[in-house]
């Protein structure tokens, strides 16, 4: 399994290290659950989860400032013995002298942040979860369209750049081209990410890479978007009957998560970006409860049945 270095999360947390000598690349992180180790300063080690991170609130603190030096000597050395990743400190509490000096001891890094305790787990186990999820790359470009996570897929040569970039032009942000990394971060969601080497880069087949945020600025561009529809676009095929009304909804799996697929012929003329504007509104209103196709099949239905009682 992947994992996730103490020096990446020192650095996305923005976290003030207590103790820089201690090499933190070599401690990885394989669990994105956070531990508050209240029991255990009290003794009490059973059922210990010591490979996760370890916070220490506001709470806790103060239990440990009325300890006694004696005290705190045998609870630290158990609680660091066990091999922690990391102790963190939160609302901006300062460890005591015995707590630094014993994790220089056991080389278990000392971590200070002035964010509160619970937004601090909240932020760690959203990030840790979202690195450690499952990942695969597809062949595609994905943009934040009203909101939504579109993700354009086809073969090379079939538009979805040109689609992308007039989407841009048009007040959208575009998220990845031409790769897209997608993570399950649970059986619901998918976020989409792009691979550090293409980011906000747009290859144009005859005039080649572009950047999309020094082009359009920082609005135009997004780290991540979650994954709400994709649409496939198709060469024209004049003998394949292609659905005109869109009663029923289809999908596409990813990592074992469905997402709801459009497939969109494409022929000189039609404006792409248009289409997928109105697509992704349908997609929302249909989230919302009304289906355009849905309507149109009752008013007929409605207007069939009027017409039978009349004959």
């Amino acid at each position: 399994m992947y994992g996730v270095t103490i020096t990446e999360l020192i650095q996305k947390m923005n976290l003030r290290n207590m103790a820089p000598e201690i090499d933190t690349d070599k401690i990885v992180l394989e669990c994105a659950d956070v531990n508050r180790p209240a029991l255990q300063l009290t003794g009490f080690f059973d059922h210990f989860d010591h490979d996760r991170v370890q916070l220490i609130g506001s709470v806790e603190y103060a239990y440990m400032m009325n300890m006694e030096p004696n005290a705190k000597v045998e609870i630290y050395a158990k609680l660091l013995s066990c091999e922690i990743p990391c102790l963190i400190y939160c609302r901006g509490n300062t460890p005591d002298d015995i707590m630094q000096n014993m994790c220089r001891r056991y080389q278990v890094p000392l971590l200070v942040t002035e964010e509160s305790t619970c937004g601090m787990m909240a932020k760690i186990i959203t990030w840790i979860s979202a690195q450690l999820a499952p990942m695969i790359s597809v062949h595609g470009v994905l943009v934040d369209v009203y909101g939504e996570g579109v993700m354009m897929m086809g073969e090379s040569g079939i538009g979805k750049s040109e689609a992308a970039l007039e989407l841009i032009r048009r007040g959208h942000r575009l998220v990845t081209d031409d790769v897209v990394e997608i993570r399950r971060i649970n059986e619901d969601t998918l976020i989409g990410s792009t691979p550090d080497i293409t980011k906000h880069f747009i290859e144009l087949r005859g005039i080649g890479i572009i950047d999309a945020k020094a082009l359009f600025g920082v609005e135009s561009v997004k780290e991540t978007q979650q994954i709400d529809m994709v649409i496939r676009l198709e060469e024209w095929n004049k003998e394949r009957e292609y659905d005109r009304l869109g009663l029923e909804d289809h999908y596409m799996e990813f990592l074992g998560n469905k997402v709801v697929c459009y497939s969109v012929p494409i022929r000189p003329g039609r404006n792409v970006a248009v289409i997928v504007e109105s697509a992704t509104i349908n997609h929302r209103q249909k989230k919302m409860g009304y289906n355009a196709a849905q309507e149109l099949y009752n008013r007929v239905q409605a207007n069939f049945g009027k017409a039978v009682l009349r004959g």
